[in-house]
């Protein structure tokens, strides 16, 4: 009988990996490679049994063990068409559940209480639980959502820098900063965005706060941006008596001083992170199977 279970976090910049026993005590970990399914499928994959295989044999059990364990796989883009699907098809547990990033940090965030959760890293994606009931939005990818997300952040940069080196709008020091990044020479910049994934344009994030605070007028009004898409999302799942809302992910403490004061009260520090709410959901998983098998 399937004793143990492994809960993942694939996220945009590598996959986490979690090995449970039945009572959710983690014995071992690992962690390898990003899982952009919505445009790397195949390389997410493996990135995902690849950071389970490790984990288990940090948890002394071999990488054989594999499939004979039950996992949830949580990882944007599982809402998309059918992409969860095939990722769940194709994994080698005995048991497997591939569900939205946003749940797992939801589950994380608030455990089995009511809340909002919204994640910020290289994706960004929200999901409430209301009187036990889940609502989940975004989490579209920077295409044609993700607003608020690293990859927003660093595309707008690039289109922004672009409009100062035009003359459309007023340069400033970081935009002044990526095109001398880019030798002045606008069609480099195209070309880096025309073959870029997520996590590149991601990478420009930090720069983006930190010239903001620095009160660069480019860099604020990306982030002033970001922060009305996030109040925008906010009060789509607000409800009057919402006890929380936690901010998760690499970007959520540098998004706090930028929100609207509206939300100051109800922010609360998440109870653990995304991989744990994966952990404790493969463990439900695994206790609601045995005791159906019993």
């Amino acid at each position: 009988m399937t004793e143990f279970a492994i809960g993942i976090d694939g996220g945009g910049t590598s996959c986490r990996a979690a090995v449970a026993d039945r009572s959710g005590n983690v014995i071992g970990r690992g962690k390898s490679g990003p899982a952009n399914i919505l445009s790397d499928l195949e390389n997410s994959l493996f990135n995902i049994v690849e950071s389970a295989r490790y984990a288990l044999r940090d948890a002394g059990l071999g990488a054989d063990a594999v499939s004979s364990v039950v996992s949830v796989v949580g990882v944007a883009g599982a809402n998309v068409t059918d992409y969860g699907q095939r990722i769940e098809r194709a994994l080698p547990f005995a048991a497997g559940r591939v569900v939205t990033d946003a749940l797992i940090a939801l589950q994380g965030a608030l455990g089995d209480a009511d809340g909002i959760v919204g994640a910020f890293g290289t994706g960004s994606v929200y999901n409430a639980r209301r009187d036990g009931r889940l609502n989940g939005i975004g989490g579209w990818g920077f295409v044609v959502g993700d607003q608020a997300s690293g990859a927003r952040l660093g595309r707008d940069l690039m289109e922004r820098s672009l409009l100062a080196h035009d003359r459309v709008r007023p340069a400033s020091p970081i935009t002044e900063a990526v095109m001398a990044e880019y030798g002045n020479d606008p069609e480099r910049v195209v070309e880096f965005a025309h073959s870029a994934r997520p996590t590149d344009f991601a990478r420009y994030a930090p720069a983006v706060f930190e010239h903001a605070t620095r009160g660069d007028a480019v860099a604020i009004g990306i982030v002033t941006d970001a922060a009305t898409a996030i109040g925008e999302s906010l009060e789509a799942l607000l409800w009057p008596e919402c006890p929380s809302i936690c901010l998760l992910g690499g970007l959520a403490q540098a998004y706090e001083p930028w929100l609207s004061e509206r939300y100051r009260p109800l922010l609360a520090k998440p109870k653990n992170d995304a991989l744990h709410g994966a952990v404790e959901l493969a463990v439900k998983l695994l206790n609601d199977r045995q005791r159906g098998a019993a």
